[in-house]
């Protein structure tokens, strides 16, 4: 029997839904499962649309996943790689682990397939997996090799001593250029695929300094576009994104949280998707203690869309 247990961000998910996600495997498959008792929630039988709670575990009795259907994707490049760990650079469009729609096309199946070593403690189809980048940013991603370096960069990343860069193409010009934005960030109360500032959210904090800003001609208007060097203090899922919609500069070319200046400012800059690429990583060994740090380059739909908008890319992080 495998036993997975539902993460914090998934509370209140269909049952089905997340067991899917989990196992890796289709929602038919699932389903069946589910209706034959071989998967359940805290070892009992429990209805397919029954909402979830954080926690929550979710029992395998079925057979082992399925050959894959399609062939693993590409391994990405390596940023830094030894025994313990690695730091790869994610590619735009790759999802980092199963979930409903991909359950043999991932981050965790490329790595996989070109054999690198991936830690267990990750729970089955997120081996490895120390904190993940959405499916359409870019860049530079920790994975760990071993349960040791699996523990302790968990614990870091909760302690806050792994520091993430991202840049982003944002819309408008921020009123202070460098700031500090503290916005709890919970589930949306009507759509439950994005999540919103609230109350009763979950801590968040993200650091942002504005690198330039430029003028570009959004459909007859005089839109300014800012490119922002960002540093995450806590990873809520969609922080980013979230955070700079609320304070009324969505990520350009956003569909999640853009709004139509973030759209027509991506049309002109013919940016494909959100334009949040993560920048840098640094952060100590958690074997050897040795201070590692990796810049993932900017990708070509990003850097062609900066260009577009007359902006320039620093030498050094900004901080």
């Amino acid at each position: 029997m495998t036993v997975h247990r539902v993460p914090d961000d998934a509370a209140g998910e269909r049952f089905d839904v997340i067991a899917a996600a989990l196992t890796g495997w289709s929602r038919a498959r699932v389903a069946q499962a589910i209706d034959e008792g071989s998967v359940t929630l805290d070892g009992q039988l429990a209805r397919r649309s029954m909402k979830v709670a954080a926690g929550q575990s979710v029992e395998v009795r079925a057979v082992e996943k399925a050959p894959a259907a399609r062939p693993a994707p590409p391994a990405p490049d390596e940023l830094y790689r030894d025994e313990h760990l690695l730091v790869v650079d994610k590619p735009v469009g790759l999802v980092v682990h199963p979930g409903v729609g991909h359950s043999d096309d991932t981050l965790v199946d490329a790595l996989r397939a070109a054999g690198v070593p991936l830690a267990s403690a990750g729970g089955a189809g997120r081996e490895g997996i120390v904190h993940r980048l959405d499916r359409d940013t870019s860049g530079a991603m920790l994975v760990a090799s071993s349960n040791e370096a699996h523990a302790a960069l968990v614990a870091a990343i909760g302690e806050r001593r792994v520091e993430r860069r991202y840049l982003a193409l944002v819309v408008g010009e921020p009123r202070d250029h460098r700031g500090r934005i503290e916005g709890p960030i919970g589930r949306h109360s009507v759509d439950r695929t994005r999540y919103a500032v609230r109350a009763d959210g979950k801590p968040a904090v993200t650091r942002y300094c504005v690198i330039a800003t430029a003028s570009v001609d959004a459909d007859g208007n005089d839109m300014p576009v800012s490119l922002l060097a960002l540093q995450l203090e806590t990873g809520r899922t969609h922080q980013i994104r979230v955070h700079m919609s609320a304070m009324g500069h969505p990520v350009v070319a956003d569909p999640l949280y853009g709004d139509v200046r973030s759209r027509s400012v991506g049309s002109r800059l013919q940016m494909p998707r959100c334009a949040l690429h993560a920048w840098q990583l640094a952060f100590d060994h958690p074997i050897v203690g040795a201070r590692i740090s990796v810049t993932a380059p900017i990708p070509d739909d990003l850097g062609s869309s900066i260009s577009r908008a007359g902006l320039e890319l620093p030498a050094t992080p900004a901080r």
